[in-house]
């Protein structure tokens, strides 16, 4: 429970503040250090869990149908993106294959069952059971979701292998485009502001 729920400090420089009122997306920079550290989110409550959910739905549908059709004379080919994860644990990139499967596609989904989870009681008015937890796994896995990268990959790929074979974009790829950038919006806003909406069911 906060002791003084109307202060707020600058995360970069311990300096307090009266908590100010801020209209959606407008933020509040410190006089001592000139950092932003306290921002209005630009999504409320319902509008973040509905992108979460659509989130999940697409994540699903990029792990199940195929990225990419191959074709050359005659023989085809699919790869999902599991597939071609498990495919790099076979070949020289050995290495890669335990941070990729993480990075692209644990890590994601977990982040977006805790938010989702932490959201869904936000909702009602309420913290989630493990809120604490949750909401510090939230800050700790954030950096560590590579859905862009491997996005960027994947076409990179796909743009080579096309001067060499017959090669069709699948759903999978259509999907993990749109999860990208569904997957930035609700991993963008500052989840801070999620313990001030959640502060009246505290302290009742």
């Amino acid at each position: 429970m906060k002791v003084f729920p109307n202060l707020v400090v600058c995360e970069h420089c311990d300096a307090v503040y009266r908590r100010p009122m801020l209209a959606p997306g407008e933020s509040v920079r410190c006089e001592v250090c000139a950092a932003s550290f306290h921002r209005a989110g630009r999504l409320n409550v319902d509008r973040w869990l509905a992108l979460t959910v659509a989130a999940t739905v697409v994540y699903v549908i990029a792990n199940v149908c195929p990225l990419i059709r191959i074709s050359f004379k005659g023989l085809h080919n699919e790869a999902t993106l599991w597939q071609s994860v498990a495919a790099l644990a076979h070949g020289s990139a050995a290495l890669i294959a335990v941070p990729a499967a993480l990075t692209v596609i644990v890590i994601p989904l977990l982040h977006m069952l805790l938010l989702g989870w932490v959201l869904l009681h936000a909702r009602r008015g309420r913290r989630a059971p493990g809120f604490h937890i949750a909401m510090k796994l939230l800050v700790v896995l954030r950096p560590w979701s590579m859905l862009e990268v491997a996005l960027i990959g994947i076409l990179v790929s796909v743009i080579k292998l096309a001067g060499f074979l017959y090669v069709t974009p699948g759903v999978g790829l259509w999907a993990i485009s749109v999860l990208t950038v569904l997957f930035t919006l609700i991993a963008g806003p500052d989840i801070r502001h999620l313990w001030d909406s959640t502060e009246s069911a505290v302290r009742s």
